[in-house]
């Protein structure tokens, strides 16, 4: 049966690959790349947080950096590590994004970007 669906294909003039038509195919994987993009510079930027955070952090104990905050006196290191905790966060974020992405169902949608309306219920008792 496979074989008569390859051949009939063939005759319409569209290419076949596996069950599958190839110019849906090839949507599919430029889709793909673009995900793939855009999910491994988001990564990127992730890293560069957390190494410019670990950065500042080593600077700030070799020259003994502090920062006044509110009448005290607190260390760069402390602000480093805030930094640190920032990137491994977005990081972790990503990787839950990129396997939201990932999946086959997910498409773009602006209605993802618009406020949901709240219905609120009024009664009309007085």
């Amino acid at each position: 049966m496979d074989i008569i669906n390859i051949l009939s294909s063939t005759i319409v003039g569209n290419e076949y690959l596996g069950g599958v038509n190839m110019k849906r195919q090839s949507n599919v994987q430029a889709v793909e790349r673009e995900k793939i993009v855009s999910i491994m510079l988001l990564f990127i930027t992730s890293i560069l947080i957390i190494v410019l955070g670990v950065s500042f952090s080593i600077f700030s104990v070799v020259n003994n950096i502090s920062f006044r905050v509110l009448s005290s006196q607190v260390h760069g290191a402390i602000f480093g590590l805030v930094i640190i905790f920032l990137g491994v966060r977005y990081f972790l974020s990503v990787r839950k994004l990129k396997s939201e992405v990932y999946k086959t169902t997910s498409k773009f949608s602006w209605n993802n970007f618009k406020k949901k309306d709240k219905k609120k219920t009024y009664s009309n008792s007085r």
